[in-house]
């Protein structure tokens, strides 16, 4: 009998040592979640860790597979070896209708805790989103509320989830008091319509998502308030019309202006108001083009004036008679036969004449056709040098004094 008691109490010992030995397991599982997005977290007492460095594994699997018995079940990890007290199971992309056993398993310096247990199921235990999205659109004493859906986190619409989701909304009218009176409705359209507002008037609007199925609801999305239109008065009517009167005039004397302006200067520029001379106006084209052209010998004729060229008239060159031809240098005298005598002038000429002794020459000719050989012959030199000179004050307008 003492022996029986010796072995019991050893195998108690070695119990309790056993239990105080292992570390307990985590407590109070539960998933944050919204739409689709899941957090698991849950809680530990830090006085077991014994000064060493606690970590966690998560693991999960489909709550059917728990009933085959027969087959070797296979959990798979979420998070493992993590020092949070929190593993995100989003990333899983997990089944929304399927309901799944997820786990929890502490470990300190090698020692391990048995495993904490929960269910989940996101159809049924995910809350709902609130929209993701509301705006105003006031249209006259009417107000356009746009809800977009709540979304998912691959960003797609909860209603692939839930077909039967509606929003409920709620409206008031802005006000010092702030216990105003609120009113609701109810739509699964994405767009409404609030009507027979008051016009001029404030309102605020708040939205949430409902689905009746397993009975959620969101929060209300933060209020959003715009103030409603009216009818507007005539003579704010008849001042815009004014206005884009006076704007359209504006604008089209600018560009009659502007319009002015540029063909001025073209017409400046292409038809410049000096003109070319008559001349060179025929030269051009008679098409019109600005191009000119070279003359035919029809245009040549035409333009220009007939020009007769005479040769140049022939210099004559009077050179002084023989020695033997020249008559003494004296002037006519009478000698004592009666003839008359040619003096000298005195003055050193070289036989130039003016006019008035040409005609001098000339009446002495006249009264002495008596005179010998060689007075003959100074006569027919004066008569030639006369004509010569004449011609040439014609064509000099000048005097000439030429030899003889």
């Amino acid at each position: 009998m003492s022996a029986a008691f010796y072995v019991w109490f050893l195998f108690w010992c070695f119990q309790t040592n056993t239990a105080g030995a292992q570390l307990p397991p985590p407590h109070n599982l539960k998933i944050n979640s919204m739409n689709t997005n899941y957090t698991l977290i849950w809680e530990w007492d830090l006085g077991s860790a014994d000064n060493g460095t606690v970590s966690f594994t998560t693991q999960y699997v489909a709550k059917y597979k728990l009933r085959n018995l027969k087959k070797s079940l296979s959990w798979y990890t979420g998070c493992e070896t993590t020092s949070h007290r929190s593993c995100d199971l989003t990333k899983l992309k997990l089944y929304y209708l399927g309901i799944f056993r997820f786990r929890v398993q502490a470990s300190v310096n090698g020692r391990v805790s048995d495993w904490a247990t929960m269910d989940f199921c996101p159809d049924k235990d995910a809350a709902l989103g609130p929209p993701s999205k509301v705006a105003l659109s006031p249209e006259g004493r009417n107000l356009d509320i746009l809800i977009s859906d709540p979304m998912t986190s691959t960003n797609s619409s909860m209603k692939e989830h839930h077909e039967d989701l509606y929003f409920q909304v709620l409206y008031w009218e802005r006000s010092a008091d702030a216990q105003a009176a609120r009113q609701t409705l109810t739509s699964k359209t994405n767009v409404v319509t609030l009507s027979h507002l008051k016009a001029w008037t404030c309102y605020c609007v708040s939205v949430q998502s409902r689905y009746d199925f397993y009975n959620k609801s969101s929060s209300f999305t933060p209020p959003l308030c715009i103030q409603t239109e009216g009818s507007i008065p005539w003579w704010e009517v008849f001042g815009y019309f004014l206005l884009s009167l006076v704007i359209w005039f504006l604008v089209m004397l600018l560009f009659i202006y502007g319009f002015l302006a540029c063909f001025k200067e073209l017409k400046a520029t292409f038809y410049p108001s000096v003109q070319l001379p008559a001349l060179f106006q025929y030269l051009c084209d008679s098409s019109g083009s600005d191009i000119p052209r070279l003359l035919t010998e029809s245009d040549s004729e035409l333009l220009c004036d007939k020009v007769t060229v005479c040769p140049a008239p022939p210099v004559l060159e009077i050179h002084n008679p023989p020695p033997e031809f020249l008559p003494e240098p004296t002037g006519l005298e009478t000698d004592s036969s009666g003839k008359h005598s040619r003096s000298s002038s005195g003055s050193g000429d070289s036989g130039v004449y003016s006019t008035g002794g040409s005609s001098n020459l000339r009446q002495q000719h006249s009264g002495q056709d008596s005179q010998g050989p060689l007075d003959s012959q100074q006569v027919k030199m004066h008569d030639m040098a006369l004509g010569l000179k004449t011609h040439l004050l014609i064509a000099d307008e000048g005097i000439v004094d030429m030899c003889v």
